[in-house]
Formats: C-alpha cells, sequence, structure tokens
C-alpha cells in the first residue's frame, strides 16, 4: 500500500493513502473530538466537530477531519484560532438543540461555552441529528427501521410514522452507536428480569479468562448478521460483520461449520463437570420474581471484573445493596423430589468466599444462612473464623423461605437453631447457594462409553477407595465433577491422577486382557440385536455385511449378561461353557469313594 508524509501540528507523520485524516490522528494519539465517527461506518461528517484547518499549496481551508483523505504534502492544523472558533461555534449550536447532555456540556466547556446560545425548544431533547443510528441501522443491520423524517427545526429520527414496527430485532446496535445516549431499548418485564442484574451477554465473547484455547466464540443467537440470515431466510447474507472489519489478524470467517472429528484414541478422560440445580424448582425461594434474587453462579458473574458491573456489586436498580442473605444448600441436602439429598461439598466454601467479598466491596451487613458449616480443606476452617471476624452475621438454619415485598425489598425467613425460634431479615439482595448436579446428558455419555452410575447420578468409578479415577472400562478414566461433586483442590487432584492413569496406560504399548470373554456362534445368531441393547461395555457390535453380532474382546468383561440373554442360545463365554460350569458343579457335590486301608 502506498505511504504519503503529511505535517499535523509540527510532526512529520507517515500514513497509508487510504487512510482519512481523522484516522492518520487517532492513529498517531492525536486527539480531535467527533460526535458522528464510528470506524466500521463510512464517514459522513455530520456534525463537523472534527473540522481542522488544512493547508495545501499555500491556501488553508477548515475541513472535516474524518471525510479529507490523506494526502502527500497535506499540513493540517487541529488545534489552531480558526478551528478553535469553528468548534465553539458548533458546540454552541448544539449545545442549544440538547442542553442537558453531560458529553455535549463537557466537550462545549473545553471552548469556553457554558451556556446555550440559543433557547433550547426541548429541554430534555438528546438527539443530535448525527446520523449514526440510521447509518447503523440501515448500512451494518440491514433492518432498514431508523430514518430521518421532515426538514429544518422538525427533523427527527424514527421508524416510519413514529410507530412501533416488527422489523425492529431489539439489536442494540443503534443504542451502542448513539454519542448522546438518546435511544434506548425498552424491554418487557420479563426482559428485565432475564437481563438484570448481570445485563444481556455480547454476541462474541471469550468464555473465560481460564478457557482453552483461550480465543473468542460467537453467539449465533445473538449475533445480528446471524439473526438477519435467519429472518431473511438467507436473503439477508451480508449484515453487520463489524468484527471482521476490526480485526487485525483476519480470524473471523463466517462461513465455518461446525466439524464431527474423528480420532483414533488409546486412552478416555471422562471430564463433564457438572451442572448448576434449577432453582426455581423450589418456589418458596421466589428465583426468578425479582432481579435480586440471584444463584451463586450469577454473583460470581456479577463480582467478576470481566462482568457486567466491572466487579461492583449492585442491585437491579444499579445501587450498592446494604444487606445481603446468603442461603446454604438450596436444593441440597433436602428430601423434596425436586431437589437432591446429597451434600454438593462446594457451596459452603464459595458462600464464604461470596460473603467476604460484598463485605469488601459494599460493606453491607451480610447474613449467612446454613445447616452445617462443612469447611473440610486445608485452611477452609481458618477462613471461616476469618469471614466471621469481619462481621458477616451466621444464623444456623435452612432459610425457609424468600418473600418479595411490595417496596422491593426482599423478606428472608428461616429457623434459627441456636435461638430455638424462626427469624426474618429484610435485604437488597439474596444470592442462593444452588446445588450442583450431574449434566443432563449425562445417561447418554454413560451408555456410549459402558459407564455405570451411582444413585445420584455421577458417574461410578472402579472403587471408590483403590480405584477411584478408574471405571470399568478399560480405558475410561473419571476426571474431577464428573465423578461426584468436588471443589478447585481435588478436581485438580483427581483430573492430575486421572491424566497419569491414562499416560501409564498408553505407554505400556500392550495390555493383556482377560480371556474369559463372550463369543458368537455366528451359525447360531438369529440377527434379534437383543444382546446389543443389554451389554453394558458397549462391546457387542452388529455387522450388517453378515447379518452376524460380534464381540469385541478388548471390551468384553466377561459379566455373562448377554449368555443369558441370548434368545437362540448363540452366545457362550469362554472357559464358561455349559459343559464345563455342569463339570465343576458335579465335581463339587460328587461324593469322594471311601478309600481302604492297606492291608
Amino acid at each position: 500500500m502506498a505511504k504519503t508524509t503529511l505535517i499535523i501540528d509540527g510532526q512529520t507523520i507517515q500514513a497509508d493513502d487510504s487512510m482519512t485524516i481523522l484516522e492518520v490522528c487517532r492513529k498517531n494519539n492525536i486527539y480531535i473530538p467527533t460526535l458522528c465517527y464510528h470506524p466500521v461506518l463510512e464517514p459522513y461528517g455530520a456534525c463537523r466537530l472534527c473540522t481542522v484547518e488544512v493547508i495545501r499549496r499555500g491556501w488553508s481551508t477548515l475541513q472535516t477531519a474524518c471525510t479529507h483523505p490523506a494526502w502527500d504534502g497535506l499540513e493540517v492544523r487541529t488545534n489552531s484560532p480558526e478551528v478553535r472558533e469553528a468548534r465553539k461555534m458548533i458546540l454552541g449550536l448544539i449545545l442549544s438543540r440538547t442542553p442537558n447532555v453531560p458529553i455535549i456540556q463537557e466537550l462545549a466547556a473545553e471552548y469556553g461555552v457554558t451556556e446555550p446560545p440559543f433557547p433550547a425548544e426541548d429541554p430534555n431533547e438528546k438527539c443530535i441529528l448525527c446520523g449514526l443510528c440510521v447509518r447503523v441501522c440501515n448500512d451494518m443491520v440491514k433492518a432498514h427501521v431508523l430514518n430521518f423524517s421532515s426538514r429544518g427545526v422538525d427533523r427527527k429520527v424514527g421508524p416510519p410514522l413514529m410507530e412501533k414496527t416488527r422489523d425492529c430485532i431489539g439489536c442494540g446496535a443503534c443504542t451502542i452507536v448513539c454519542p448522546t445516549g438518546a435511544i434506548e431499548i425498552v424491554l418487557e418485564q420479563a426482559g428485565v428480569y432475564a437481563a438484570k442484574p448481570l445485563g444481556p451477554r455480547s454476541a462474541i465473547y471469550v468464555p473465560f479468562l481460564q478457557a482453552v484455547p483461550r480465543v473468542p466464540v460467537i453467539d449465533t443467537d445473538s449475533c445480528i448478521r446471524f439473526r438477519q440470515y435467519d429472518r431473511s431466510n438467507g436473503q439477508i447474507a451480508d449484515a453487520c460483520g463489524a468484527c471482521q472489519m476490526l480485526c487485525e489478524a483476519r480470524a473471523i470467517d463466517f462461513t465455518q461449520q461446525d466439524e464431527v472429528v474423528e480420532l483414533n484414541v488409546g486412552a478416555i478422560v471422562v471430564a463433564t463437570g457438572f451442572q448448576m440445580w434449577d432453582s426455581t424448582k423450589l418456589s418458596q425461594y421466589s428465583y426468578g420474581k425479582s432481579p435480586n434474587i440471584i444463584t451463586a453462579l450469577e454473583f460470581e458473574r456479577l463480582s467478576n471484573a470481566s462482568g457486567p458491573t466491572g466487579g461492583q456489586i449492585l442491585t437491579a436498580d444499579g445501587k450498592k445493596p446494604e444487606r445481603v442473605a446468603i442461603i446454604h444448600c438450596v436444593g441440597s441436602r433436602d428430601k423434596n423430589p425436586n431437589a437432591h439429598e446429597y451434600c454438593s461439598r462446594i457451596c459452603c466454601m464459595y458462600s464464604l468466599k461470596q460473603a467476604h467479598l460484598v463485605r469488601d466491596k459494599t460493606h453491607a451487613e451480610v447474613y449467612e444462612f446454613y445447616m452445617d458449616m462443612r469447611a473440610f480443606g486445608k485452611g477452609y476452617e481458618e477462613f471461616y473464623e476469618r469471614v466471621q471476624e469481619e462481621g458477616v452475621v451466621m444464623v444456623r438454619g435452612r432459610g425457609a423461605e424468600v418473600q418479595v415485598l411490595p417496596s422491593g425489598k426482599l423478606r428472608v425467613t428461616g429457623e434459627d437453631a441456636n435461638l430455638g425460634k424462626l427469624v426474618a431479615v429484610d435485604v437488597d439482595m439474596v444470592v442462593l447457594s444452588s446445588a450442583i448436579e450431574p449434566p443432563a446428558d449425562a445417561q447418554k455419555i454413560a451408555q456410549l462409553f459402558g459407564l455405570s452410575r451411582t444413585p445420584d447420578g455421577w458417574f461410578a468409578e472402579a472403587h471408590p477407595k483403590l480405584r477411584p479415577v478408574e471405571t470399568n472400562t478399560d480405558g475410561v478414566f473419571l476426571a474431577g465433577a464428573a465423578q461426584g461433586p468436588k471443589d478447585v483442590p481435588d478436581t485438580v487432584a483427581h483430573a492430575g491422577a486421572a491424566a497419569s492413569m491414562a499416560v501409564a496406560l498408553l505407554n505400556k504399548g500392550e495390555v493383556i486382557i482377560s480371556p474369559q470373554v463372550a463369543v458368537v456362534d455366528e451359525k447360531l445368531c438369529s440377527a434379534c440385536k437383543t444382546c446389543l441393547s443389554i451389554c453394558p461395555y458397549a462391546a457387542i457390535s452388529f455387522i450388517v455385511e453378515d447379518n452376524v453380532a460380534r464381540v469385541n474382546e478388548a471390551l468384553c468383561k466377561g459379566c455373562g449378561t448377554c449368555v443369558a440373554t441370548c434368545p437362540a442360545g448363540a452366545i457362550t463365554g469362554k472357559h464358561f461353557t455349559d459343559d464345563q460350569i455342569m463339570a465343576q458343579i458335579e465335581g463339587l457335590f460328587r461324593v469322594p469313594e471311601p478309600t481302604l486301608a492297606p492291608a
């Protein structure tokens, strides 16, 4: 790409000949104010605030920096008296239209304009008619909902006839580019509760800071490009694409499709983890009835520095809570058929951590409703004592009910076992320490790998003490919370053990399998496929070409289930044939012949 040389405020700068003066200044950290520029939209120069003095061949003119090319040999002055005077006049006109918009007030004050030079027709007006929202709606989103109407002082921006339209997809692009906050999306009540206090997730994001690989992903349900493609049945295929335009690495490809990759492996580590239990299953906690009743996982996102509030702990109305209640064992240690009887193990400690965060960030009063404090790990008891010293109120007893009061406050009622009576406290926020449970598709994984499950639904290990990471299927190991509830240290240790067992298996090169396996007499097989569904180790496959079932001896454990089930009697167990078993029985019950004493 050809280069040009120009002088900006006395600096000699080289730039690409395709750039504008504003782009060159931004790249070189030279400040030029503007209200109508966006890097993914064609420069328009509507606000005129980016006016600069351009000197070429001895002639000086005032030009908008966002539209003027960075020609070779130009001299540009971004802060000359003529430029300041022009911007002062422009800001006076804008301030007269929108006198109460903070960003306009700040810019005007920089140029000495503190009062509107003309009376404002509408003091609450926020729109400066820059047209960013119109262009992003039409050129980028291709929804064609917003446009200009009327002329002169009556000019305004809005949908056709200023009425609601179904063409709006609620993408929010217009609110993002609007420099003065003149546009807002009005959500229905259900939408408010779904979005606050955590806020809507961006269409492109990194799943979490420790993600491997740590690269952004696109949520096709939220992405404007994919939404417009689906709405138009493929007719609008080039909507938005802002991320692709701005990505310097050219790493975004909208044509990529999901792929199924087949690999030949020698060992498998099942690390499917857990999912959070649905807190709406116990109606007494009123989850979903107030945006200030959140789960512990939602609190984690709220308090994270990369979360919607930048790490601040705020209620749905954007204020710091004065009182917070944390309820333990929501969905755990509960005989309710909608809950779980087991202890989720991690809830006590993360609840204490969250109480510490609330105290540290907001200094709010914190009430912990707990049944038993299970601080079992290294340093856990000391942390429990530290949180108590910080002033967290411990109420020993299950939080029985959460009520949403007409004032918006939340009333938590529970039992205090130490006092032997019911207690109640009104708070601004309630955090539910929800149970963890096996993933919803755990049964599919169990069938795929021939794994057994405990009554609680977790994958069962071969032996709880001697073989805690192995399963009854050779070469398949369990890691972390797939085997049962675990905190981070235990998960790391368990996963490390699973990885070492997998490596040890691979390093053997050869493995010894048991000779006691099932075998199919293909002459007797009737191809009924009964054995395929009952084999707990998925060791039997059906060969379509030969119309028979065959046993994979490397997977078979010789349990005999298929032998007993086969209606045709075509399956026998090696070294456990009927003749061998009968011979053993006869030998067991055979009466020894009397021996004669020697003469």
